[in-house]
């Protein structure tokens, strides 16, 4: 998902975006819809959240931050 779509979905939880990382962007949302705020959090590449909508970029980044 591009950062602009982001942004998007988070302008209709009035979420602010301003000098925000997509990462905490998506915790945030995540937080508004009652959800855990675990995006690039999965330990090993392991997620549970089989149906969260974030499930791709979050592991795509949990993979990023871990080689880092």
């Amino acid at each position: 998902m591009t950062i602009h779509e982001i942004r998007k979905i988070a302008k209709n939880y009035g979420v602010k975006t301003s000098r925000q990382s997509k990462i905490n962007i998506i915790r945030e949302i995540q937080r508004q819809e009652g959800n855990f705020d675990c995006f690039a959090t999965a330990s090993g590449g392991v997620c549970d959240q089989d149906k969260c909508k974030w499930r791709d970029d979050c592991l795509q980044s949990q993979k990023k931050s871990a080689a880092h």
